[in-house]
């Protein structure tokens, strides 16, 4: 039986060996630096959020091209209204599907539902993302627990969740 020497095959797993964390740490540098920045306001809510959204949305919920929209410009604004507040809720509990524009860029996409995770961990990530991403102002009151059990008691599919959009964004999906 012949004996291979350092070769191809050598070469290919050195390369390997270097390539593998490389490739983690470009994955993993942008939620690093997401959670360096500044420690959040709702900790519980930035783990579920690294856990459950930023797949899709990104670390710093800068959204990803093609697949999910950024969630910096308009949480905020949702969550200083009464119907903003509910899609927020209905949002993360039931997800959504079709088409819908933000900062005037196409998204068809399905959002995933959530409605596994408790009232307490739906309010903590929506509060991380409202008050730590898109950093509403002093006067929006924080999402709360009876909030997103009130929505639950109701459930709809992700379908619904985009039509009551439609009462959130006039003139738009």
């Amino acid at each position: 039986m012949r004996r291979r020497g350092p070769g191809a095959r050598g070469v290919a797993r050195g390369a390997l060996a270097w390539a593998v964390p490389a490739v983690v740490s470009l994955v993993a540098a942008p939620a690093a630096r997401a959670a360096d920045a500044a420690s959040p306001a709702y900790p519980a809510g930035f783990g579920s959020f690294q856990a459950n959204c930023a797949v899709c949305h990104g670390p710093a919920g800068a959204g990803l091209p093609a697949l999910a929209p950024p969630l910096l410009s308009y949480p905020a604004r949702y969550a200083a209204s009464v119907e903003g507040r509910r899609q927020l809720a209905l949002t993360v509990l039931y997800g959504m599907v079709g088409d819908i524009t933000v900062d005037d860029k196409h998204y068809n996409f399905q959002m995933p539902e959530f409605a596994r995770l408790d009232d307490a961990t739906l309010a903590a990530t929506l509060n991380f993302v409202v008050f730590d991403l898109d950093h509403a102002p002093a006067d929006v009151k924080p999402l709360t627990t009876e909030e997103i059990a009130a929505e639950r008691a109701h459930a709809v599919d992700g379908a619904a969740v985009r039509e009551h959009r439609k009462s959130v964004v006039p003139g738009g999906p």
